[in-house]
């Protein structure tokens, strides 16, 4: 489970798993281009983390418009979802637990909804209600464990479950007091998804969204395939292979060497295992490749808790998720359709 940072630490750039590569080479016109198409980039700070905007389109008005709208339905979005504005629905949830239900609106009730299915479906091992986790910081400079005392005590407060959704009156209730929801682990990739509709409804049929290596692609850069290198989460400055996507693809990652300090000889990583309130000692890390948000979204969280083993046995039902995970036991071990894809690169890089 995703543990999220507090907004300090929103413009530190982080190590992510996926990352777009966007090279001079990938901006150099293709013979297969129809027509010189103008390119844009743009990277802004956003929920914890840097997400970047590539579009291509016809014109700069075009463009200009079209990205503005992907950054204010993002904003939007994440102004809606996070925990650290008092002002937020989720604020609000957190703050009437073992009190009252509090109305939410469709879009959030959709990524309550979301996390709920999977919490079943993983029997507990994805849960947004880690948020009673609040021992846990992983900010810049961190070295001490939170007090074993602390973590059992918030520990008993977890337990999705005690969220409770009417859907039909439009609210949200936690059952007891002291339970908290982060929603770390499955809002990113519905508010980037929310970013490439808004670019589409404007007309751009070839665009890239990358949030902290979540990165969503749509159609084609100058007429060639996008690239998505995959770190080694074992060795995080190299690279495993490269992802050449077009059409619509997502490729969502988690990873236990993003936020983390050391103490006791061992990485204290942001994922939490949700049945022991600590970090999870399952893989290194997960690479996932879907065609859409929904397929992947806190499966990669999930998969960390989970381990290997469990995480096959979860995959196995999802034939339209490809995976590539990094075990403890520092192997690689990957499905026959991500291995049928990655295309592997000289060892220099």
């Amino acid at each position: 489970m995703h543990h999220m940072n507090r907004p300090t630490s929103l413009t530190r750039r982080r190590m992510a798993l996926a990352l777009p590569l966007l090279g001079s080479a990938a901006f150099l016109p293709s013979a297969f281009a129809s027509a010189p198409a103008l390119v844009q980039r743009e990277s802004r700070a956003l929920m914890g983390t840097r997400v970047d905007i590539v579009a291509e389109g016809e014109n700069p008005k075009q463009l200009h418009t079209a990205i503005d709208h992907a950054w204010h339905e993002m904003d939007r979005l994440a102004a809606l979802m996070t925990r650290y504005d008092p002002s937020s629905p989720v604020s609000a949830i957190n703050r009437a637990a073992g009190i009252h239900a509090v109305a939410v609106n469709a879009e959030l009730m959709a990524v309550l909804d979301t996390a709920q299915n999977l919490a079943a479906q993983t029997q507990g091992a994805f849960d947004i209600t880690v948020g009673a986790l609040k021992a846990w910081h992983f900010d810049i400079g961190q070295s001490t464990l939170p007090a074993a005392s602390d973590i059992a005590a918030q520990r008993r407060l977890v337990g999705y479950r005690g969220l409770e959704l009417d859907k039909r009156a439009g609210t949200a209730r936690l059952a007891q007091r002291g339970m908290a929801l982060d929603l770390g682990g499955v809002a990113k990739l519905p508010i980037l998804e929310a970013g490439m509709q808004a670019l589409q409804h404007h007309g751009i049929d070839n665009a890239m969204l990358n949030g902290g290596g979540d990165v969503l692609i749509a159609g084609r850069l100058r007429g060639r395939p996008w690239r998505v290198g995959l770190r080694d989460p074992r060795a995080p400055e190299k690279m495993l292979g490269v992802l050449a996507l077009e059409g619509q693809a997502i490729v969502a990652s988690s990873g236990d060497y993003e936020r983390f300090f050391m103490a006791q000889g061992e990485r204290q990583h942001h994922i939490l295992d949700p049945h022991t309130g600590r970090p999870t000692h399952g893989p290194h890390g997960v690479s996932l490749l879907a065609r859409d948000a929904a397929s992947v979204n806190g499966l990669g969280a999930a998969m960390m808790v989970l381990g290997t083993d469990r995480a096959r046995t979860l995959l196995a039902s999802q034939a339209q998720v490809q995976a590539l995970v990094a075990q403890r036991d520092q192997s690689i071990w990957q499905t026959p359709g991500m291995a049928a894809v990655l295309q592997t690169v000289p060892a220099a890089t």
